[in-house]
């Protein structure tokens, strides 16, 4: 039986990724047959992509209330629910609001689904295989993104293929919907601490059938009965813990990678990957490097601790942030604006580096070639010379010219790659780091009558922030560039090494009881305090007392 239900529990954690990786990535490829087909401008192009993530925060804002009164499992379900209903509305969508509702729903069940499936197997395994099966949800995600990023490639050139992309999430969310009617039910009530262990089936029997039966009973003895108040409260050291939450949740998202994932194939194109199928197989490789670098966090999880990964992780991101800044002012970056010009040739979705050889001059336009291209007056308008104009919306009559693109030359290509290699570093530290990390210590640091709705709290701060980040950059990137862009990004990055540096506790081996009692402690304010042990190589084992008092244990 303990076999079965390890399989079972893996199954359901790694297809509860799947699904999230596939919803996140498949617009990336999407997109760009969306944009032409329902003239999408770029509000348009923003509102689709970040839908997702507003359906996902508010989920985050009922999800934990959901989660604590009717159980893990029965949240997976109710999930799986919603996705097949969101695809099959993407699938038939005729409109953009068609577009956005489904996506909507779509993103409600993902984030429903995330914290579920967290907390769920987190709950039912032992801290020996808790790491590694929390990371199979990383897994999941991961190998979701890959089978996004190979689909975007597949129907690049399919009539409608955006149609097919949307509806393949299907199946998948199928297959988890069965395995979870086979998996015992493990809720916790908020008014009522209870586990529902079903013969003490409901823990995978990784160790002994004693031990197990201990550790739940110690479990369920020791809960205690919490209001969502009490994450503001110094009881238990409960503030404290909220913050190192909001702080992983926030950081993950502050560092740009949401617009590494979504926008993937648009950055592809604007660093020199022509056409739409060479920049979609570009971003196949991202996810080529996702799934290997996440494998390699599996195997590292439980040895080299959750903290560790996370420090390493956010310290190559940074570097990777700030060569891509660095290099993409010498980038031979493609000059189409963004969110400058309504017209169909800007495609709507290329990124910019405005180049200083603009200039604005005053022109009697003669007519139009039908695809925003305009001419002086007596110019040939089916000639290859005529060059793209924009109009400004501040001085009617005034246009902006582009002048070509210089050709590109071998010191250009080579930039370019750099930034290609230094993306997939990018994509594999975050997969080492904070992909996996952030939601296994999101489920160890809180007390288990508290935890489906601290989750909740702290992912409704994840996915605020992936909208904040989402739904913005394109217009960044207008404003800004892309190489200030990534820059900011990488200032993001060092704070967050910081934080994590001085904020967070290892962890790794122990149960969900020692890291409750651990993290019970009132910090210490003497010679041990931080600001004392800045050159200690142990700063938060100083900051934390490690205590075992006999009355602790429930008699």
């Amino acid at each position: 039986m303990g076999c079965s239900v390890l399989a079972l529990s893996s199954v359901v954690s790694t297809l509860g990724g799947l699904v999230f990786g596939y919803e996140l990535a498949i617009i990336s490829g999407a997109l760009l047959q969306l944009q032409p087909e329902f003239h999408l401008s770029c509000f348009q192009q923003e509102a689709v992509v970040s839908a997702l993530l507003i359906g996902a925060f508010l989920a985050s804002l009922i999800g934990g209330f959901l989660i604590d009164r009717h159980g893990r499992r029965n949240s997976i379900l109710f999930s799986n629910l919603l996705v097949l209903s969101g695809s099959l509305l993407l699938v038939v969508s005729g409109s953009v609001l068609a577009l956005v509702g489904g996506r909507i729903v779509v993103g409600f069940a993902m984030s429903i689904s995330s914290m579920s499936c967290c907390i769920f197997v987190s709950e039912m395994v032992s801290p020996k295989r808790r790491g590694l099966l929390v990371t199979l949800y990383e897994a999941g995600i991961t190998v979701g993104i890959l089978a996004a990023y190979a689909m975007n490639y597949v129907l690049s050139e399919a009539r409608e293929g955006w149609k097919c992309m949307f509806g393949l999430a299907i199946a998948p969310a199928l297959v988890q919907l069965v395995s979870i009617l086979f998996l015992p039910s493990r809720s916790v009530s908020s008014g009522k601490e209870t586990c529902e262990f079903q013969g003490q089936t409901g823990l995978i029997q990784l160790t002994s059938v004693t031990e197990e039966e201990d550790d739940a009973v110690k479990r369920k003895r020791a809960s205690q009965q919490y209001s969502v108040l009490a994450l503001f409260q110094s009881k238990d050291n409960m503030r404290t813990r909220t913050i190192i939450g909001l702080g992983l949740v926030l950081f993950q998202q502050f560092t740009g990678q949401p617009n590494v994932l979504f926008y993937a194939s648009t950055i592809f194109q604007s660093v020199g990957f022509e056409g739409d199928t060479s920049a979609v197989l570009a971003s196949v490789g991202l996810g080529v490097v996702k799934v290997i670098a996440t494998l390699v966090s599996m195997i590292c999880t439980d040895k080299v601790g959750r903290r560790g990964l996370l420090l390493a992780g956010c310290v190559v991101m940074t570097a990777c942030l700030f060569v891509i800044g660095l290099l993409g002012e010498h980038a031979l970056l493609d000059s189409k604006k963004p969110c400058g010009a309504d017209v169909p040739f800007t495609n709507g979705t290329l990124l910019v580096q405005n180049p200083p050889g603009q200039t604005f001059i005053p022109l009697n336009i003669s007519g139009s070639d039908g695809h925003g291209r305009f001419a002086h007056e007596g110019a040939d308008l089916g000639s290859s010379h005529v060059s793209p104009l924009y109009t400004t919306s501040e001085t009617p009559g005034i246009l902006t010219v582009q002048e070509p693109l210089p050709s590109k030359t071998s010191s250009h290509a080579i930039v370019n790659w750099i930034i290609l290699i230094s993306m997939m570093a990018f994509v594999s530290a975050y997969s080492v780091g904070f992909g996996p990390m952030t939601w296994l210590v999101l489920s160890e640091i809180f007390p288990a009558g508290l935890r489906g709705r601290a989750f909740a709290f702290t992912n409704c701060f994840n996915w605020a922030a992936n909208v904040l980040i989402t739904f913005t950059f394109l217009n960044l990137i207008d404003a800004l560039g892309l190489p200030w862009t990534f820059l900011l990004y990488g200032i993001n990055g060092v704070a967050a090494v910081v934080f994590i540096y001085f904020m967070l506790p290892e962890t790794k081996g122990k149960s969900l009881e020692e890291i409750d009692r651990d993290l019970s402690v009132k910090r210490l304010h003497s010679n041990n305090s931080w600001c004392a042990t800045l050159s200690c190589r142990r700063v938060f084992s100083a900051g934390y007392q490690r205590v075992h008092i006999s009355s602790l244990e429930v008699q």
